[in-house]
């Protein structure tokens, strides 16, 4: 068995929501919603009413028509008013126009209720989505590390659908199934009280058959949420690594995790369903031997002459009436224990702290000059493993390039990571301009840092749109003015529609260079006072980086810029040289200070000199 499909086999726990909590984190999205509510709830009432009124019309044919009895006092009120009515055939006429007139009254509420519930639910599903997705892009970067991007794309689109379930299928129905028992029960009592308490004798038997499906539905149902989200991930990761597989020939290994996940998510949703059908086949037998006891009963008092024909007809017309709602009633809670599974696995992401946030008494940031320090930093993405930094202390005077070096894991794109406040140093503390970057609004921030990865991510936008990226409103003129100073604009004109050309997923009909030049002109157009550069050129050929090197210099000009390098060639003209090794701030200074020094610096460009001469 494959790694995926052993994880897969492990039981799912769901976490610990209790059902009220559930129930009312979901109710604010109806209450955003008023209209669709109202108009779902009137829907709901106006069908209560049509159900009480169709089985009256059978009534008076059987009784009053057929079986020609006196009609009531009450009733020959209305039948005076109507013309025709006095005879039996008049009557009849009536009344069969009443049924039919009822039915499409009945069915056009259903069409309507039915048209009302799918825009209310799809709008809370849609808010739920909305909400869920905004709190996923503020959780930091080590949240996204450790979680499967295919999961939680299941939970955006997939898991959200619970609050249209759970509100729209099941809370709404308890209020509606609530007032047509109230409506059925008091008709039947006035009928005749035996029967109507006979027919709450099954009420036990349903709770006894809830008490004991609940908690299965519960952890199938999240238990077939959560494998069903494995395929979501082994079908995102082996899509992104598209290359690789077709590389190594791992199609048919990828085709095999994704049956196995198939088949585990089978084996889930049989589990679910085996649980839901035992439940209702215990409450269709209570329904179907309270119906029993009813007809039998109900017969005896015919023969005795204390109930009529019709009357037992709308009474056991009203049964059904009333043991609809009853089944409604324990069907919702059976309806939220199995959404109940993507609920919670909904608030899961909801229960994530922000582990970044803006303090209570966060600033923004006017105007900033772009000096850094880092003072005492520690940091490590988790305590158990120890910490990456350790007693970091740094400076980067406004307008200065500082480079930090070091072998693979000391550290490097961590540290560049605590300026922008992807994550926060466990001790000692990063300023900008003299202040804790924690005082300091984080979109703020965000807004003065500008990025250039060694892997640049474009979307599959237009080629203006990629450039003006982090700079929305930038006109045409700036974005063409920052894609020549970063040297894009030779192969921008040699595209189909020049900038409004739209790129492939991640920019794949482009070069490593030229992708890294829009990059480039994404971070100019941007003109932010701190600059990081992480190993913008470690993936690209002596080249291609030759040609780009003219182009980072005039991003840096001005800038406090932090380049993070593996090739040291690349950062000799940097005002300062940072050496990290394990973590700690090894040395410190200008590239013929550290090669005088002849330590960690002068070793490490030995070897790349040494290399690059082989």
């Amino acid at each position: 068995m494959s790694s995926v499909a052993a994880a897969i086999d492990q039981r799912v726990s769901p976490p610990e929501f209790s059902m009220g909590r559930i129930c009312a984190r979901m109710m604010r999205y109806p209450l955003q919603r008023k209209l669709p509510l109202l108009a779902v709830l009137t829907t709901m009432l106006l069908g209560n009413v049509m159900r009480v009124l169709s089985p009256w019309p059978m009534k008076l044919i059987v009784d009053n028509i057929v079986g020609a009895q006196t009609l009531p006092d009450r009733v020959k009120l209305w039948v005076n008013w109507l013309p025709l009515a006095a005879t039996r055939e008049g009557l009849l006429g009536w009344c069969i126009a009443a049924s039919v007139m009822l039915f499409i009254a009945g069915w056009a509420l259903g069409l309507a209720g039915a048209y009302a519930g799918i825009v209310f639910g799809q709008r809370m599903v849609y808010d739920l989505a909305a909400e869920l997705f905004d709190h996923l892009q503020r959780l930091s970067l080590r949240f996204h590390g450790r979680n499967s991007v295919g999961d939680l794309i299941r939970r955006v689109t997939n898991d959200c659908g619970c609050v249209a379930t759970i509100v729209r299928d099941a809370l709404l129905p308890v209020f509606s199934s609530v007032v047509s028992l109230l409506l059925m029960f008091s008709i039947m009592w006035k009928m005749s009280p035996s029967l109507a308490l006979l027919s709450l004798c099954i009420v036990p038997l349903m709770i006894i058959g809830f008490r004991i499906f609940a908690k299965p539905m519960l952890l199938r149902g999240y238990e077939q949420q959560t494998v069903e989200a494995e395929i979501y991930g082994v079908v995102e990761q082996t899509l992104s690594a598209m290359p690789v597989v077709q590389a190594f020939c791992g199609e048919e290994s990828a085709v095999r995790s994704l049956r196995e996940t198939t088949r585990a998510a089978l084996h889930a949703a049989l589990a679910t369903t085996k649980v839901q059908i035992g439940f209702k086949v215990a409450i269709g037998l209570a329904s179907a031997i309270g119906t029993a006891g009813i007809i039998w009963l109900g017969s005896r008092h015919v023969l005795a002459g204390s109930l009529t024909v019709g009357e037992l007809l709308v009474f056991l017309a009203y049964l059904g009436a009333l043991y609809a709602p009853l089944n409604a009633l324990m069907y919702t809670v059976s309806t939220i224990q199995s959404a109940a599974g993507s609920a919670c696995r909904v608030l899961e992401i909801f229960a994530v702290d922000h582990e970044v946030r803006d303090a209570p008494h966060a600033k923004p940031i006017a105007q900033a000059r772009g000096s850094l320090r880092f003072e005492s930093v520690t940091f490590g993405y988790d305590r158990d493993r120890g910490p990456i930094l350790q007693d970091i202390t740094l400076e980067l005077p406004s307008g200065a390039t500082i480079a930090v070096v070091g072998s693979s894991g000391a550290g490097k794109s961590t540290l560049a990571s605590l300026v922008p406040r992807f994550v926060d140093p466990w001790s000692g503390r990063v300023t900008l301009d003299g202040i804790d970057l924690r005082d300091l609004q984080l979109t703020s921030l965000r807004r003065h840092v500008a990025v250039v990865l060694q892997e640049p991510f474009l979307f599959p936008l237009t080629v203006a749109e990629n450039i003006a990226y982090g700079t929305p409103h930038a006109t045409r003129q700036q974005v063409e003015e920052a894609a020549r100073a970063a040297g894009a604009e030779p192969f921008i004109k040699l595209l189909p529609q020049g900038y409004d050309t739209i790129l492939g997923e991640r920019g794949a009909t482009l070069s490593g260079g030229e992708r890294q030049r829009l990059s480039i002109a994404r971070a100019l157009l941007k003109d932010a006072p701190v600059l990081i550069l992480d190993e913008p050129t470690a993936s690209l050929d002596s080249v291609t980086e030759a040609g780009l090197l003219a182009a980072l210099d005039r991003l840096k000009q001005g800038r406090t810029t932090l380049v993070i390098a593996h090739r040291l060639s690349t950062v000799r003209d940097a005002d300062a040289i940072a050496v990290l090794d394990k973590g700690r701030l090894a040395e410190l200074g200008t590239h013929r200070q550290l090669l005088e020094a002849n330590g960690l610096y002068a070793r490490l460009y030995e070897i790349q000199v040494k290399g690059a001469q082989q």
